[in-house]
């Protein structure tokens, strides 16, 4: 008896594997082992940057707030330092919000780092 190559749990592998390559070009979405390839790689640098993406937004927010402090003539570590000691729990995100969007509630928590 010949070999069954064409059996339902076969077809719904190959089919999961092609539903993640739409969109790629040429070979990339239609022969099936470059496929597999190509989504086994893309998985992996999208589980990376997952992680990565996490270490650009808080880079992003400590330089959104060094640019408002340098315009406060106080450092960036002086800052944080400063709302340490203070016991202010401001984490970096809402402290660039604040930077950005509202600089008069920003001076008033840099004057309390100052003190």
């Amino acid at each position: 008896m010949p070999r069954a190559t064409r059996t339902p749990a076969t077809q719904r592998r190959k089919k999961k594997f092609f539903k993640r390559a739409k969109g790629f070009v040429g070979g990339r979405r239609k022969l099936y082992r470059t496929v597999r390839e190509t989504v086994q790689r893309a998985m992996a640098f999208s589980t990376r940057d997952r992680k990565k993406k996490k270490r650009v937004y808080r880079s992003l927010w400590i330089v959104r707030i060094n640019a408002a402090c340098r315009k406060n003539e106080i450092s960036y570590s002086k800052l944080i330092a400063g709302l340490k000691r203070n016991h202010v729990d401001l984490n970096r995100k809402s402290l660039a919000e604040l930077a950005v969007h509202d600089s008069a509630a920003f001076k008033q928590v840099v004057d309390l780092a100052k003190k």
